[in-house]
């Protein structure tokens, strides 16, 4: 994957301005290049390959930064894979990827296939990618415009051999800049969004943009997730609400969108995190953890949705063909 080779160069020069130059370089002339021009063409071929194997592609936004996005996409794609789905979790958060330190895949490198970068396996059935895996050390930053990132994220798509998934769970950085724009723009045939919020007026009045952002691109919002709800005592029981009440399940009223469900505030799952072990695999059965487990029904349902819209064409090609057999009889008689 040349940019990101290309990246740790730019970086390990001390970086910022050459790496600005390069992104700079990227996007004017080496666009009128024939054989650039041939590459790209190759690149979207392959990317399209891909991408027909992949049944299901979801995006987790947010408008805010902080509001535990990365975790609700990693427990959402451990969710899924602990129902035996095939899942594919792609970290596009360029400049902060948090996805390795979560799933303690930290140090690890992927390895070369014969038809491209093979992810990285967190189990049998959840594949990983991140631009963390590729960067010397956790420390180095990412010092690029626009144009280097969307070739970037196009690369993930195009170069990494996902192989056949029913799911694959794209976190992607807060707000509604380059990278969400060019996921969404890249995945092209998309099944929705899952936004991401906490209860705070703060974060909601963010959120909107990226629900507003969805529409604009025509991509459907399949629900919004309250992160960081109630705090539930575990000595008395008792619930105190510390980021105010319910800010979640009024936008997702006012947007007139699905509301998942709200996820506990819970000092565990923080803890999970930064062990590195999914909270849904640490904690299975608290509270949390069955909102999270919750949160996925609508994902899983969309598997339904396609077999009936299969079903559906299905019968109505077998209609057609039976309605021109009548009528080419009819006209040889």
């Amino acid at each position: 994957m040349s940019d990101a080779g290309q990246g740790r160069s730019d970086a390990g020069r001390g970086g910022g301005a050459p790496g600005r130059g390069a992104a700079g370089q990227d996007g004017s002339a080496a666009r009128g290049c024939p054989e650039h021009q041939t590459a790209v063409a190759s690149e979207e071929e392959r990317m399209k390959q891909r991408l027909a194997c992949i049944h299901h592609k979801i995006v987790v936004l947010s408008g805010k930064g902080g509001v535990g996005k990365s975790t609700v996409a990693v427990n959402l794609a451990v969710a899924l894979a602990d129902k035996g789905m095939q899942v594919g979790l792609l970290d596009i958060d360029l400049h902060g990827p948090s996805v390795p330190k979560m799933l303690h895949l930290e140090g690890w490198r992927p390895q070369g296939g014969d038809g491209g970068l093979l992810p990285v396996d967190f189990t049998a059935n959840l594949k990983v990618m991140s631009i963390g895996f590729l960067l010397p050390s956790d420390d180095q930053a990412v010092i690029w415009r626009g144009p280097r990132k969307y070739s970037m994220i196009r690369q993930f798509l195009a170069d990494v051999e996902w192989g056949e998934l029913d799911y694959l769970i794209v976190d992607a950085p807060p707000g509604t800049g380059d990278e969400p724009l060019a996921i969404l723009e890249l995945l092209g045939d998309i099944d929705g969004a899952v936004v991401v919020t906490t209860p705070q007026q703060l974060a909601i009045t963010d959120v909107r943009k990226s629900i507003a952002f969805c529409r604009e691109l025509g991509c459907r919002v399949l629900g919004i997730v309250e992160n960081m709800g109630a705090f539930v005592c575990p000595h008395c029981g008792g619930t105190v609400e510390v980021f105010g009440g319910r800010g979640g399940e009024a936008l997702a009223r006012e947007a007139d969108v699905p509301f998942l469900g709200t996820i506990p505030v819970d000092p565990a799952v923080s803890i999970a995190g930064d062990s590195g072990r999914p909270y849904l695999l640490a904690k299975t059965s608290l509270a949390s953890a069955e909102a999270f487990r919750a949160a996925i029904a609508p994902l899983l349902a969309l598997d339904d949705r396609t077999a009936a819209s299969e079903a559906g064409a299905q019968a109505a090609a077998a209609a057609s063909q039976e309605g021109s057999t009548a009528t080419a009889s009819q006209e040889g008689s």
